[in-house]
């Protein structure tokens, strides 16, 4: 079984409205009550609350506080771990300490029961490409109006519901189980196939792609270009309008008129960047079986410049690089591919550089690194080609095994393919149960004198 996950738009009427708004608020004051009693237990008594302290809390939480009695007990569960979440991705030094969120920062709450929290029913339309729909929440008693697209359909396990203020939109994403895809080659090599693909992004074409008998490129749409100067008049608009001051003064309506059209503005270049996204990348997945791309550190190529003279033509690059949205479009394609059961090969930039490598004879040539050279020309074997096409030229032959200068495998070149996963996990609600059962397993065997088992589980 393989989990999707899929988003719909919700309809509610102004009392499903208020509804939803105050189960918001509710989440949002649970989850920096659980914030507050984690710094209060570290501060006074130097200890670390877990989840499962304050999950057992939760039962007199909710007699304290009659609004949570008509919540689902679950979607506060799933509260509580978000917050656990967050403290253990802190612990791993992936983000920031935890904070206090406030009603415009939290976005919504989670049913991960779909037995009890909430209940879909899909109406598929051969007729129309949207599909229409109904969700049920249980706690809150109401039944919400709901569309969207989808290709496929199984199991909902969870629903999260989402509120988008620039938007003032309510959403449903749910996580579906379906039955794996079947794949295209099973155990064979990507030299049995004849279709397969490798593209480079850039700033100046978007994707330059090559499938090993000619080359292709989408140029960049530039949708800052579009959109700056609109979002800069309002911006200035904003300025002249009376703005709020903590403890001193409230916004004007004028004020809270100019910031709802800076987010519609940036909501619609979002909607638009991600809509030729999806196209791109669902032509590249519908024509090809397999995927080669370069790993990219985007967060490292946005990077802000501290030093220098060159600040604002940093400044300029980190936007065009944003603008296409490297790694959307790489997550974008992999998921796709995956989905039809293709594959998905990643290319290690630092091992191949396969901007300073010539296709042809495999001589790295260190001056290439350089962004302004846009032409190569090799002085051994007098192969010219320009830059983008002969970086994917480079990637397209590794993943082919036809590149010389290099091993003899994709292992050895250190390429990772769409099964591997190096992402780092912080927990998740499954592992509860894990832990739980490993517990209860564990009291069994405190005694010295009882038998030790033979198979042993840990969460």
């Amino acid at each position: 079984m393989a989990n999707r996950r899929l988003t719909f738009r919700l309809y509610p009427t102004k009392v499903q409205k208020e509804k939803l708004f105050l189960g918001r608020k509710l989440h949002q004051l649970l989850y920096n009550a659980c914030v507050a009693h984690r710094r209060f237990e570290w501060r006074k008594n130097r200890s670390n609350v877990d989840y499962f302290t304050q999950q057992n809390a939760l039962p007199g939480f909710r007699q304290q506080w009659s609004d949570y009695q008509q919540l689902n007990l679950s979607s506060l569960q799933a509260t509580v771990k978000r917050v656990d979440l967050a403290y253990n991705a802190f612990f791993k030094g992936i983000r920031k300490r935890p904070k206090f969120k406030s009603i415009k920062n939290y976005s919504g709450w989670t049913y991960p029961d779909g037995r009890q929290g909430f209940k879909v029913q899909i109406e598929c339309s051969q007729k129309y490409a949207v599909n229409c729909g109904w969700v049920t929440l249980n706690d809150l008693g109401m039944r919400l109006r709901m569309r969207g697209r989808f290709k496929y359909w199984g199991k909902p396990t969870t629903c999260t519901i989402v509120y988008r203020p620039h938007q003032d939109e309510w959403y449903a994403s749910f996580s579906i189980k379906t039955s794996e895809p079947k794949r295209l080659f099973g155990s064979k090599s990507p030299l049995d196939y004849e279709s397969m693909v490798a593209f480079d992004l850039g700033c100046e074409t978007a994707l330059t792609c090559y499938d090993g008998y000619g080359f292709d490129s989408i140029s960049n749409p530039r949708f800052d270009r579009e959109f700056a100067p609109k979002i800069q008049q309002a911006s200035r608009q904003l300025k002249r309008k009376q703005r709020p001051i903590k403890g001193k003064q409230k916004a004007s309506s004028r004020w809270k008129k100019a910031k709802r059209k800076i987010s519609k503005l940036k909501a619609k270049q979002s909607a638009v960047r991600q809509d030729w996204q999806h196209k791109v990348t669902t032509d590249i997945a519908s024509c090809y079986d397999i995927v080669v791309t370069e790993k990219l550190n985007v967060k490292g190529m946005t990077r802000k410049a501290k030093t220098g003279k060159r600040k604002k033509q940093k400044a300029g690059l980190n936007r065009s690089v944003l603008d296409v949205g490297f790694g959307t479009l790489n997550q974008m394609a992999l998921y796709k591919i995956l989905g039809k059961g293709g594959l998905h090969i990643t290319i290690d930039t630092r091992r191949v550089k396969p901007s300073q490598r010539c296709p042809s004879c495999g001589t790295v040539h260190k001056e290439w690194a350089q962004l302004s050279n846009r032409y190569h020309v090799c002085d051994d074997c007098g192969f010219e080609v320009p830059r983008d096409q002969g970086s994917v030229m480079v990637m397209w032959n590794v993943a082919a095994y036809r590149q010389p200068g290099l091993g003899t495998g994709l292992v050895n070149r250190r390429c990772s393919s769409s099964t591997d996963s190096t992402r780092k996990h912080t927990g998740s609600m499954k592992q509860l149960g894990q832990v739980k059962r490993s517990k209860s397993q564990s009291a069994d065997f405190v005694d010295g004198d009882l038998e030790t088992p033979s198979v042993y589980t840990a969460g």
